[in-house]
């Protein structure tokens, strides 16, 4: 479905992240992957993985800084003149803003959390768009909490409504040009960013009861639905958040 694109990875943390799951099955479905981490202990962490599947090291960006980005992408420029899609799976609050009343966030931790979960999708965006050619695409992770007050997700579910809206924006300036942008919205599943949300065993043991598949989320069910949606075959979405949480979103009873 991918043979022939090549695509930028941004969010590898370790083997549980969803940005992996994405990266690994746009590769084996024929797409030439470059992966991108945030800092060393990440790519180190990373690396093993990467290469076991042929896939080179990843890079390094830290997506609060202009500069890195641009740094990172003269680097991919060297290493091919078209960019088919980017991928942003990229999310952090910090613990304590997670943590009691969303009200007692503070200023400092709404804006860290909206520049780092939302913001730096704008920032990746504008800086690929030179890479980017019609039939291009871009994606990023969301979860429900953008629609609904999840307990424990807080100041991250005020950054992912940003991010959806982002979405639609993103979708809006890119569309004349042919360039698709969508969000893929996960079920609960356990990863780095996710460990740190207080109430996440409780959150995954009620999935399989709750949703209507009576199952848990694994990695390769959002990696799948993003092959789809960065190839041909979604050529007439964009704007679109898709839910791939085995049917919860769509229940009248949740928790």
């Amino acid at each position: 479905m991918l043979e022939g694109k090549t695509g930028i990875v941004f969010g590898v943390a370790n083997h549980r992240s969803l940005a992996w799951f994405i990266a690994r099955q746009a590769h084996r479905h024929g797409a030439k992957i470059q992966l991108v981490a945030a800092n060393e202990r990440f790519r180190d962490k990373m690396a093993p993985h990467a290469e076991k599947e042929g896939i080179p090291e990843p890079l390094i960006c830290d997506v609060t800084q202009d500069e890195s980005i641009e740094q990172v992408f003269e680097q991919i420029q060297k290493e091919t003149p078209q960019l088919d899609f980017l991928v942003h799976s990229i999310a952090f609050a910090r613990k304590e803003d997670l943590e009691g009343r969303f009200v007692e966030t503070t200023r400092e931790g709404y804006l860290l959390a909206q520049n780092i979960s939302s913001y730096s999708f704008v920032a990746l965006m504008r800086a690929a768009e030179p890479l980017m050619t019609a039939g291009s695409n871009a994606l990023t992770l969301t979860y429900i909490g953008s629609q609904r007050s999840v307990p424990n997700y807080n100041v991250m579910g005020v950054a992912k409504a940003a991010l959806e809206s982002t979405v639609r924006y993103l979708a809006a300036d890119f569309g004349p040009s042919n360039i698709r942008v969508n969000a893929i919205s996960a079920g609960p599943i356990k990863t780095l960013s996710s460990a740190g949300i207080a109430g996440l065993r409780e959150k995954l043991d009620l999935q399989h009861v709750r949703n209507p598949l009576r199952r848990n989320i694994e990695g390769d069910d959002v990696g799948k639905a993003a092959v789809f949606l960065l190839s041909d075959y979604a050529a007439g979405v964009t704007g679109e958040v898709l839910y791939v949480d085995n049917g919860y979103h769509s229940c009248a009873t949740w928790a």
